[in-house]
């Protein structure tokens, strides 16, 4: 495969695992350095770099925590230099509740994991990178930020929020030399589909058939998705929110 981002830094946040963990590989398949960005450290992702010839660091980070942010970018650039593109992965399904069910902890937490930790990070990126006068940034969403989901208010409620701030971000910087984009994923066959599903082949089956195309995604796929909206061959797309879906939100 050709090396597009050799000599290129890329951080994905919540990459120990499941998409962020197939985006990072996939950045450093294509040759960039990359940041392995997560609150639980698993030695899988950077592993699976070492094994391709990559170079790439672990940085312990709960996106919620404003200190824990401003320290993944400082060793970030005290480690590489600079920052081209940042995937703001890390996210949580929170409980499952009707709205009027749902309690304040769960409300709190999930906002604060999926939408201030996605602000707190573009805050800190967009700087780094207007000093460089390029960078792309992709949040990930979820076809939940498209349309809504009995059950989960606040797991859709900051999914739609941060395809809002994707938007808002992507205006503001749209001619300074910064992309920004959202990745919506539909039902991905990960760690936190299995927590939903409860392994119970029976619901699997279930959400495979809601698929217009009949089976889950993989993290695989919506990586590629993600390294192309980074890469020049989207250099025309800022401010969209792309379906990676199997085509849930089409029907």
């Amino acid at each position: 495969m050709e090396k597009i981002f050799e000599h290129k830094v890329a951080l994905v946040t919540g990459a120990s695992f499941g998409i962020g963990q197939a985006t990072a590989v996939e950045f450093a398949r294509r040759g960039a350095k990359v940041v392995v960005a997560d609150w639980i450290e698993d030695s899988a992702t950077l592993k699976q770099i070492k094994e391709l010839g990559g170079d790439a660091i672990f940085i312990k980070c709960d996106v919620s925590k404003s200190s824990d942010v401003d320290n993944m970018i400082n060793q970030t650039i005290k480690t590489f230099g600079r920052l081209d593109f940042a995937v703001n992965n890390a996210g949580i399904e929170g409980a499952s509740n009707p709205t009027h069910e749902c309690t304040e902890e769960n409300w709190d937490r999930t906002i604060n994991v999926n939408l201030k930790g996605t602000w707190l990070c573009m805050r800190h990126e967009i700087s780094v990178m207007l000093k460089q006068s390029k960078g792309s940034i992709v949040n990930t969403a979820s076809i939940a930020g498209l349309i809504g989901f009995p059950g989960l208010p606040a797991y859709v409620a900051s999914k739609h929020a941060v395809i809002g701030l994707t938007k808002t971000a992507a205006l503001e910087n749209a001619k300074l030399g910064i992309r920004i984009n959202a990745v919506c994923p539909g039902v991905i066959k990960t760690a936190m589909i299995d927590r939903v599903t409860g392994k119970d082949k029976t619901v699997e089956k279930a959400y495979e058939d809601m698929e217009p195309v009949g089976r889950m995604g993989s993290p695989a796929e919506v990586a590629e998705a993600i390294v192309w909206l980074c890469s020049d061959a989207a250099s025309f797309v800022t401010g969209h929110a792309m379906a990676v879906d199997g085509g849930w939100i089409a029907g």
